[in-house]
């Protein structure tokens, strides 16, 4: 049997990593794109799936970057008629949505970052490209990779304590990124899915109530939940762009919400995730402060 390829382009990112591991496990063969030297419509020839890895760094990139490089893969991939797996977020609800977003939730939102995220998704259902469209809450990441959790939240989780950005009691939906990736791999090898498939990634709903508790579960003590220094980054948004976006999703935090577990059920349902408790060791361990030492360093 000849193995598949799996075109992966931003391989180094967040989504990519995760997914260029997955289905390289899974037996295919896996091309990581690097959109600094290499030409996507040439590269997607030998390619049975894009997986769309790439993103703007910050969102103060989103307005110039965004659908330019789903535009690109796009293109590539009409040229070739593969399907593209693109990883997205629940931004394209907006705040009046909720508490379930899946296919079946209107996307109404109306702020910038929200309307780019829906017009990059109307790109796609309108282009006729075959795709298999993620939806996910924020990441959980095996890595200290920059994102909500690991840098602002559970920063200090060892010394028993985290910074929660919303009310401690309001559910939100968080994604163990290896996880989201394995559905990735198992959607590729599917042969009978719609056009346009949306599948919501379940992961975790969480308060920071629970998160706490299961990070006490976690590392053997009492993990408190506090309030986010919001004011610090509001001393900071003057200088540095990128916080305008931060503040402007900063309503995810108060807007209770999950995602629709039904589609992934019925189009995977031997589906297993990794248990929380599980998923959050693996993600805590880079935060242990020796291990942090030891990686500044090595750094140095």
């Amino acid at each position: 049997m000849t193995r598949k390829t799996a075109l992966i382009t931003g391989a180094n990112g967040r989504f990519g990593r995760h997914a260029a591991r997955a289905f390289a496990a899974a037996g295919w063969h896996v091309h990581r794109f690097d959109r600094r030297t290499g030409d996507l419509t040439r590269a997607a020839a030998d390619a049975d799936v894009v997986v769309m890895g790439m993103h703007p760094p910050t969102y103060d990139l989103w307005d110039t970057q965004l659908l330019p490089l789903h535009r690109m893969t796009i293109d590539a991939a009409r040229t070739h008629d593969i399907p593209v797996i693109v990883p997205g977020s629940v931004y394209g609800f907006g705040p009046g949505a909720g508490p379930v977003f899946g296919p079946a939730a209107p996307m109404r939102a109306t702020n910038p970052l929200g309307r780019l995220r829906r017009e990059m998704e109307a790109l796609y259902r309108d282009s006729g490209v075959r795709t298999i469209m993620l939806y996910m809450g924020d990441f959980i990441d095996d890595r200290a990779s920059g994102n909500w959790f690991d840098r602002f939240i559970a920063r200090d989780v060892w010394k028993g304590r985290i910074a929660y950005p919303g009310p401690v009691d309001t559910e939100h939906a968080w994604c163990w990124l290896p996880d989201a990736a394995r559905i990735a791999v198992a959607l590729a090898e599917r042969d009978d899915l719609a056009r346009f498939e949306q599948v919501p990634v379940p992961g975790h709903t969480l308060t920071g109530r629970d998160l706490a508790g299961a990070l006490s579960r976690v590392t053997g003590h009492t993990v408190r939940a506090g309030r986010f220094p919001w004011w610090q980054l509001h001393l900071a948004r003057p200088f540095l762009p990128v916080l305008r976006g931060v503040f402007e999703m900063r309503y995810l935090w108060s807007l209770p919400h999950r995602l629709d577990p039904a589609p992934l059920g019925r189009l995977l349902p031997g589906f297993v995730p990794t248990p929380l408790d599980a998923a959050l060791a693996e993600a805590i361990r880079p935060l242990r402060p020796e291990t942090r030492a030891a990686g500044r360093s090595a750094a140095a």
